[in-house]
């Protein structure tokens, strides 16, 4: 059976590690092989023992770290090697990124060492694309997936949108700041926003909220499904977001999901997702006022994803396998 290891520098709760969670969980994904989380150092990936007939990275590339991925190359000169961008979007440079050249000279650079280099999403595999970050014909496309069963068991909720929830860790990139400035200024006591999560912004965005009785924070959620349910929407006002897998979620859940027009969250808008069109506070103050005054929503299908057929699809070309269906295979995710 092939062997399959998924090298990680982060496991921190979170989209990264709840997406490798299911590709080492999934029956579908065991069909195509063996797969093994390796922790490992960021900047030194190598120092970490590596047995396996592929080497998939899901490490965050930066100038430091240059050095340990030439090493790892090195010591697996044949070995395919394949990374998936989970970070760098065109949203991320523009928010964070002041010398941009340098920062593309850095991801090609990084990206050369890999057989092949996997976008999350259309729009980031577009932006990679347009900036010439990955040589012609390495660059692939695989959305993430999850178990979305327990979503998809919920009831779609009824009548019009007055719960919104927003679910992920407090940090700026999420863009919850301008949500609450948005939410604040939508009339209706009956409204409420439920922003959950926690993280390093918790007390500014307490701050923002005032004393909005509307808003709550019920903190962390270990159980994503349940805080779904108690939500009649949700709202993702990212101002960077290579894939979304929130978005996900709350669509297999057959929930309204409002998201702002940047990076991977336009390919949710393909399945059902509503999208703001621009990213400003007065922007999201339309958004919410047209989701909560609407008499009838269409509610989204649960999405059907590739997952497991892409996933199938990279390891034939890097391995050159031509494996026979089997039983094991599953229903597309």
């Amino acid at each position: 059976m092939l062997r399959i290891a998924h090298l990680i520098d982060d496991q921190n709760p979170g989209g990264v590690t709840r997406y490798l969670d299911f590709i080492a969980s999934d029956p579908g994904m065991a069909a195509l092989g063996r797969h093994e989380i390796v922790p490992v150092s960021r900047y030194r990936p190598a120092a970490t023992r590596i047995e396996a007939d592929v080497i998939v990275s899901h490490l965050t590339l930066s100038w430091r770290g240059l050095p340990g991925l030439m090493f790892l190359r090195a010591r697996h000169p044949g070995t395919p090697l394949i990374h998936v961008e989970h970070s760098y979007s065109a949203g991320f440079v523009a928010h964070n990124v002041t010398r941009a050249a340098r920062f593309y000279t850095l991801l090609r650079t990084g990206y050369a060492m890999f057989e092949r280099v996997v976008a999350v999403s259309a729009a980031q595999a577009d932006w990679m694309a347009r900036r010439g970050l990955v040589a012609e014909g390495r660059l692939e496309v695989i959305r993430p997936s999850l178990d979305l069963s327990d979503f998809r068991a919920l009831d779609a909720p009824e009548g019009p949108v007055r719960t919104i929830g927003a679910i992920g860790r407090f940090d700026r990139q999420k863009g919850f700041d301008i949500l609450i400035r948005a939410f604040r200024q939508i009339e209706g006591e009956d409204l409420r926003l439920r922003i959950i999560g926690d993280g390093p912004e918790r007390a500014r965005l307490e701050e923002l909220a005032g004393a909005d009785p509307r808003i709550s924070f019920p903190g962390f959620a270990a159980d994503p499904a349940t805080a779904i349910a108690a939500c009649d929407a949700i709202a993702m006002p990212s101002r960077w977001e290579p894939y979304g897998l929130v978005a996900l979620e709350a669509l297999a859940a057959r929930r309204p999901v409002l998201v702002s027009n940047v990076d991977g969250l336009r390919d949710h808008v393909q399945t059902g997702a509503l999208q703001v069109t621009g990213g400003g506070v007065d922007d999201w103050v339309v958004g919410f006022n047209r989701l909560v005054t609407a008499k009838s929503l269409k509610r989204p299908g649960a999405p059907v994803g590739t997952t497991r057929a892409d996933w199938r699809r990279l390891l034939d070309e890097v391995t050159g396998a031509d494996r026979v269906e089997n039983d094991g295979w599953g229903t597309a995710a």
